[in-house]
């Protein structure tokens, strides 16, 4: 499996295992101001490793572009940030509106750049003067290293009158007569940065995710379902500093809907600082229709795939990407055999990225745990599964070619044409309930259920509903069927709406019907 970085927190002191997100969230320590007893918090960052090790010209192109994507995600968080390039580092200052106790938090965002290395607090900047920083070390330090193992882990740059040796030495020797010197097993590591004339303080680190800042690449577009695969996938890209659109072929109405732009929410506001990803909404109930009314069902899969990458490409077009991501790996289900990949990517002209392709599923699934689309994505059922037989497993581009070929030429270009273009980072939970929660009439095929509380009650039941109390609702939510389409009801939309989002969050398809039972007794 590749090497992938996530965000840990080393603490100034070993504590319990925290999880991830507490990880990510944890200030390494308090803030302590040596100049003036100024409450702006003061970060030193460090570039990833490949981004440092790139030409001048090249590595000055990312760096501009991390310090962007750190200035949006800070600025995403509710921070004031300043931001110093100082090539080898970047020196953040921020101001939080709410005080210096909420700088940690802000810079837990940072966690979610890619580029960045690492980051630590910064307990002292002062000037780098030998006996200065040992007196300011010896200060801050002392509490901290009291009956504990402790390291000092110096780094000089610049012209001195003292070496990276003299500073271990002498701050060492003045933490001694608190703590245990140990360079091996540290419980406790004082770090001093003297970079030319400053020198930096601090023992914590944050680490970051590495790779390459988000908008260093040409853009790219993903074919996005919802589930495990293409969200990984999309991180993946975004990790190599591909910025992204989504494209997502819906197959299953306003609920699928919902659910997929869930997903996409998080990679879009968590990962994709510096951009503004936008998602194609493309209604596939047309193309669905015709392909299994006129295509042999065991090449049902294969060519649905392939009018996704018609879809995709088009939109590409029309953006300037430069490429297709999809969330495949081989022989994970049986469309995506390789010489079904073959067969289905014989439909695009773009190069087709497919970053899963030696995945498992358990790795897959790891990775969408740590960056915070697992939960979402097991809620979204899987309706790319459109064959309930056996569907080829070894098609041949021809043969495919001959399956396709009696389908509307037009199908894809109205579809995409008629899409939704929604800019993600601007979507909130509200426009969700709002656009995906209400249905005017009762489909055919739904199951109904009656949610009036007691007092709506006066005795008339719809034909066919499922009575069931506001009170009873967390056991039913156990219970019900995933496949089956629910619409709520009650007299005035209040209940209904409320669990129908409920329902939707922990992944069924329901909606409330609007007017209730006005519009039922009709």
């Amino acid at each position: 499996m590749p090497d992938i970085r996530f965000p840990t927190a080393v603490p100034h002191v070993m504590l319990p295992e925290r999880t991830f997100w507490e990880k990510a969230t944890r200030r390494p320590s308090p803030a302590v101001s040596v100049q003036g007893g100024s409450r702006d918090a003061h970060y030193l960052v460090r570039i990833a490793a490949e981004v440092a090790s790139k030409s001048n010209r090249t590595r000055r192109r990312f760096q501009k572009q991390l310090v962007r994507n750190l200035d949006d995600a800070l600025r995403s968080d509710g921070a004031n940030p300043r931001i110093r390039d100082r090539w080898s580092r970047l020196l953040i200052t921020l101001a939080p509106p709410g005080g210096a106790s909420a700088d940690g938090e802000a810079m837990a965002a940072a966690t979610r750049v890619f580029g960045l290395s690492s980051y630590s607090r910064v307990d002292a900047e002062i000037d780098a003067d030998l006996d200065e920083i040992v007196r300011v070390g010896h200060d801050l330090y002392r509490d901290a290293v009291t009956g504990r193992r402790y390291a000092v882990a110096p780094r000089r740059t610049g012209r001195h009158s003292f070496s990276s040796r003299d500073i271990g030495v002498q701050l060492g020797a003045a933490l001694n007569p608190y703590g245990t010197v140990d360079l091996t097993t540290p419980e406790v590591t004082v770090h001093v940065e003297v970079r030319d004339h400053r020198a930096y303080l601090f023992s914590g680190r944050t680490e970051g995710p590495g790779g390459l800042p988000v908008g260093v690449q040409a853009r790219a577009v993903c074919l996005i379902s919802g589930g495990f695969d293409s969200a990984v996938a999309a991180w993946l890209l975004l990790k190599r500093g591909v910025p992204l659109d989504y494209v997502f072929c819906n197959l299953a109405g306003p609920a699928f809907e919902h659910s997929v732009i869930r997903v996409t929410r998080v990679l879009a506001d968590r990962w994709s600082y510096g951009d503004r990803p936008r998602m194609h909404i493309v209604d596939f109930d047309e193309p669905v229709r015709e392909l299994q009314s006129s295509v042999t069902p065991r090449y049902w899969q294969v060519v649905l795939k392939r009018l996704m990458y018609r879809a995709a490409e088009q939109v590409a077009a029309e953006i300037g990407a430069d490429a297709l991501v999809t969330g495949e790996s081989l022989g994970q289900v049986s469309s995506q055999t390789l010489r079904n990949l073959r067969a289905i990517e014989a439909a695009a002209t773009l190069p087709v990225l497919r970053p899963l392709v030696g995945f498992d599923k358990e790795e897959i699934i790891r990775i969408a745990e740590r960056i915070g689309t697992a939960a979402l994505s097991a809620r979204v059922r899987e309706y790319c599964a459109i064959l309930s037989g056996k569907p080829v497993t070894a098609a041949k581009v021809l043969a495919v070619d001959r399956e396709e070929a009696p389908l509307d030429s037009g199908l894809v270009d109205r579809a995409v044409a008629a899409r939704k273009v929604l800019d993600v980072r601007r979507v909130a939970d509200s426009d969700l309930q709002r656009d995906y929660l209400w249905v005017d009439s009762l489909p055919a095929e739904a199951s109904v259920i009656d949610c009036r509380p007691l007092q709506q009650d006066d005795g008339w039941r719809h034909p066919g509903s499922k009575r069931v109390l506001p009170g009873d609702f967390p056991d039913l939510v156990t219970i019900l069927n995933k496949d089956v389409k629910y619409v709520l009801f009650c007299d005035n939309g209040i209940q209904s709406g409320q669990f129908a989002n409920l329902l939707q969050t922990v992944g069924y398809e329901a909606y409330a019907l609007k007017d209730g039972t006005k519009a039922l007794r009709g």
